[in-house]
């Protein structure tokens, strides 16, 4: 566990990432990502990760829409109402890139894998029994680190571009480099930071343990796509 923190950093949510780097630092050295950036990774793998968002962003949303059931403030709730739809259009943008034509087809109906799974219940689990700002706080690695990866990739991405105008990664990419998702993430931070203001010490050890957890599923989320865990004993029947 981490140690207790004080309450009163000029912004709680730098506490938070800070708590974070080296699982930070171990997404930005994974070979998906590199790949992603460089437009090389496998199109079986891109199709994978796609696969595997959508069935996250699912569970996303109900975890978003049980923060902004809790939240404090009409303000609060609507930004974690928005937030949970806009999950829900880019659960739609997955489906448009996975029908289009670009990626070879499934050969199977996508099931969650344990890196999937496991995130979204911890996600779900936490918005549904924890206080306010424990889930406001577990809710945020997805729009935070995300925006980080899209910062770091966007000029590899625009060199793929340049390169290919079509490529289905670098767009990818470059949406979640885009300032109006930046912009969500700001906003995000900034509700974090409120709910910190007013936690108990108790709640915000909490929410930096939350946020690691939360974190780490990040890097085992990023990581499957291109490494996936097979599910134990996933090709025998099961019967009742």
């Amino acid at each position: 566990m981490t140690p207790v923190v004080s309450a009163d950093p000029v912004r709680f949510t730098d506490l938070l990432w800070d708590a974070a780097e080296d699982i930070r630092h171990a997404i930005d050295d994974l070979e998906f990502l590199r790949l992603l950036g460089a437009g090389a990774l496998p199109l079986d793998a891109f199709r994978r990760y796609l696969e595997q968002d959508s069935l996250y962003l699912g569970g996303y949303v109900k975890a978003l829409s049980l923060v902004a059931a809790h939240a404090p403030s009409p303000t609060a709730g609507a930004f974690w109402a928005s937030a949970a739809a806009s999950a829900m259009d880019e659960a739609a943008s997955h489906e448009s890139m996975l029908t289009g034509g670009a990626l070879p087809p499934s050969t199977q109906t996508p099931e969650p894998s344990p890196a999937c799974l496991g995130y979204t219940s911890y996600l779900t689990a936490t918005a549904a029994t924890e206080p306010y700002p424990v889930a406001a706080a577990a809710v945020l690695p997805c729009f935070w680190i995300y925006a980080d990866v899209g910062r770091s990739l966007a000029r590899a991405a625009q060199a793929v571009l340049d390169r290919e105008p079509e490529h289905p990664y670098a767009q990818w990419v470059a949406a979640y480099d885009a300032p109006e998702f930046h912009a969500i993430v700001d906003a995000a931070k900034t509700f974090v930071d409120d709910a910190a203001a007013s936690a108990t010490p108790a709640q915000r050890q909490q929410m930096l343990d939350a946020f690691v957890v939360a974190s780490r599923y990040e890097l085992m989320f990023w990581d499957s796509a291109l490494h996936p865990t097979p599910w134990p004993l996933a090709g025998e029947a099961v019967s009742a």
